[in-house]
């Protein structure tokens, strides 16, 4: 891989990739929402060229990039949090964006797709997620993100590239979600707040954002054509586990209220990811603990504060 294309490129796990990508000497084309803030360092590389596009737009900007390249990574999604989530309009627009984005990728020269889908395009399963996990979504954005998947595959394969499709889990680290628990939890700890929590029974599976930016790039390199990945980091813990070492990084001397809250209807009460067949592949292993994960993830939040 010599020149790679990564839309939505300020996103959090999208910026993790062209780190690594700019690390292993990877040129890279980072497509921006026009007027979106690039205080990342990797904007300064000489290896990144930022160039606006708007996801509507990404089928004719060919000729805005205007040179050849070899993997496409596709991030780049309206309506990942809140009530947007249940848009149908909006959604079925991302699945239309998708199959933009594999035109464009065709016509930059490139070889393989590679897509980022979601745990979500499983719905209610739970146990060890693997390739072959029945899929049965229950918001508009998992089902978008399955038909996703499912149609740039179709595209992908009439025109010729490879395609490989990740299904993400619970990824964290600076700029993520910041509703999500693991950022929320670590500034609730870091302004002195109590944390209530259940009681923490659950079995989750947690991956640093560099984590999944190296697996995104081993995806483009090593991925299996038409393969689907759950990405996570395949070692499940309780999630009164991750709440403790959230405490014990962040703030040692905090109580916990973990019981004070109860489960919220149809919990989830375990979730992870089967590493199998993206191991075998790809070689992938998670390189970056919980616990530091969660040290970077404070030392960046502290700068926001």
């Amino acid at each position: 891989m010599t020149t790679a294309v990564v839309t939505g490129a300020t996103g959090m796990i999208a910026s993790a990739l062209i780190r690594v990508l700019v690390e292993q000497g990877v040129r890279v084309i980072a497509l921006c929402k026009p007027g979106e803030p690039r205080g990342d360092a990797f904007f300064s590389s000489p290896l990144v060229r930022a160039v606006d596009v708007d996801i509507s737009a990404l089928s004719d900007a060919a000729g805005r990039i205007g040179e050849t390249c070899d993997v496409f990574y596709h991030f780049a999604w309206l309506g990942t949090f809140g009530g947007e989530r249940d848009d149908a309009y909006l959604q079925n627009d991302n699945v239309r964006f998708t199959l933009d984005a594999v035109k464009l990728a065709h016509a930059l020269g490139c070889t393989c797709f590679v897509g980022a889908g979601s745990q979500a395009e499983y719905g209610a399963a739970e146990g060890d997620l693997t390739p072959d996990t029945p899929t049965d979504p229950v918001t508009g954005y998992g089902v978008a993100k399955l038909a996703a998947g499912k149609l740039s595959r179709m595209y992908a394969q009439r025109l010729g590239l490879r395609h490989v499709w990740a299904r993400i889990l619970s990824v964290y680290g600076p700029k993520g979600n910041p509703d999500s628990i693991v950022p929320a939890t670590v500034r609730r700890l870091l302004n002195g707040e109590h944390c209530a929590f259940t009681k923490g029974e659950q079995l989750w599976d947690f991956l640093y954002c560099d984590d999944a930016g190296l697996a995104f790039f081993l995806m483009g390199e090593k991925g299996r054509d038409g393969a689907v990945y759950p990405l996570g980091s395949g070692q499940p813990r309780l999630l009164a586990d991750y709440i403790r070492a959230m405490r014990d990084v962040v703030a040692p001397d905090a109580s916990l209220g973990l019981g004070e809250l109860p489960y919220p209807p149809h919990a989830a009460m375990r979730l992870c990811a089967d590493l199998t067949a993206l191991r075998a592949d790809t070689g992938f292993a998670p390189q970056i603990s919980f616990e530091e994960g969660v040290r970077r993830t404070a030392d960046w939040i502290r700068e926001q504060l």
